[in-house]
């Protein structure tokens, strides 16, 4: 039996973007391959060595997808036993380090967004506009730093009281997913306690992230059969 969900019990829903909201997951998943199946291409011509490339499934899901681009960078590096130096945030995005190959990921994501944009998916914006007529607050809650370019391209920015993205974390050097803060943030902005809001996310760190911050319902959402 379906469990019984009373929106009275509830004050505020917190969304995932990519993969819940719009189609931009599968915009990010094809920059993160591009990049790092360049990088190792070059990688191992260099060392004789034999690394397979990057999965836009398996790896998407276990190592980048939900959390903040340096810690995907270093989950998926750590992967195939690479590390590199960190760089800074300005590295150029040629350079071989965790800044340099999350700022090279960055490039091709917004040369993706030009070329193909993005769509909404439209039974979760029906969702969030029926959620707003019955008087839950809404927000979104992204570690992509391409949240509110993405969000404009949408058209979805006057559907969300607050938005909490990648931007934000660096601002206020909040821990991205899988730890709950920002999450906890975006509940801290709506003045709602945990327990009263909902938790949709497509990305297992934001599920874990969901349960670890102690709110009332996280639902997963499974588009791409993560």
């Amino acid at each position: 039996m379906s469990p019984s969900i009373a929106l009275q019990d509830f004050d505020a829903v917190l969304f995932e973007l990519d993969g819940v909201l719009t189609t931009s997951r599968a915009v990010h998943a094809a920059a993160w391959k591009q990049m790092f199946d360049e990088f190792l291409l070059t990688w191992d011509e260099r060392r004789g060595s034999e690394n397979p490339p990057f999965d836009d499934q398996a790896d998407y899901t276990a190592y980048v997808d939900g959390k903040p681009r340096e810690a995907g960078v270093r989950g998926f590096l750590a992967s195939r036993g690479i590390e590199l130096p960190e760089g800074r945030p300005d590295s150029s995005p040629g350079e071989e380090s965790v800044w340099g190959l999350g700022n090279r990921k960055q490039q091709l994501v917004e040369a993706q967004l030009k070329r193909v944009g993005v769509e909404v998916f439209p039974g979760s914006i029906a969702w969030v506009r029926e959620l707003r007529e019955a008087g839950i607050r809404t927000a979104v809650v992204s570690s992509s730093r391409n949240c509110a370019a993405i969000m404009e391209r949408a058209g979805i920015n006057n559907l969300f009281d607050t938005v909490v993205d990648g931007d934000t974390a660096l601002e206020l050097h909040l821990p991205g997913k899988p730890a709950p803060d920002m999450f906890l943030e975006a509940a801290h902005r709506l003045e709602v306690s945990p327990q009263r809001a909902i938790v949709v996310e497509d990305a297992p760190a934001g599920v874990e992230a969901g349960h670890a911050g102690g709110f009332g319902l996280v639902v997963g959402v499974a588009r791409g059969g993560q």
